[in-house]
Parts: C-alpha cells; sequence; structure tokens
C-alpha cells in the first residue's frame, strides 16, 4: 500500500474535531481514521436513482363525457382554445 502526504482544505472545523476525538478513542492514528472514512464512504451503496416525478403519473379514465375535460379547464384557465 502506497502512503501519502495530503492536505485538504475546507474542512468543517466541528466534524474535523469529532473525528480526532473518535480516532483518539478507537486508538487509531488520524490517517488511518480518515482512511476508514474515506473507505466507508466510497464503498456505501447509492441510493437508487429516481426517475423524473411526472413518469410516475398514470392515466386515469373519468368515464364517459370527460373527453373534453382537459380542453373545457384550459379554457377556463387560459380564456380561448389552444
Amino acid at each position: 500500500m502506497i502512503v501519502l502526504n495530503i492536505v485538504v482544505r475546507n474542512v468543517d472545523e466541528n466534524a474535523f474535531r469529532n473525528l480526532k476525538v473518535k480516532a483518539v478513542e478507537e486508538g487509531l492514528s488520524l490517517g488511518k481514521a480518515i482512511t476508514q472514512a474515506i473507505r466507508a464512504w466510497v464503498n456505501k451503496p447509492l441510493p437508487p436513482k429516481r426517475r423524473a416525478p411526472i413518469l410516475d403519473f398514470k392515466p386515469v379514465d373519468c368515464g364517459p363525457g370527460s373527453e373534453r375535460t382537459s380542453m373545457e379547464i384550459d379554457k377556463i384557465v387560459y380564456g380561448a382554445e389552444l
């Protein structure tokens, strides 16, 4: 295993402090604790990607006489037939 010396910027101070405390409690060096945290994060399964919510809508049959309902609503909302 190759070991790197790195500099990391913009780390949340409280998160880093908590990591240091946890590393001491576990008897780990800071480098080993960071390595474990990186491995845990990288190996964490990603949640499934959701499709666009509009694709979840299913057509609804409102029965006879409702064939023009959408056009009637458009006329009320927009003031004219499209």
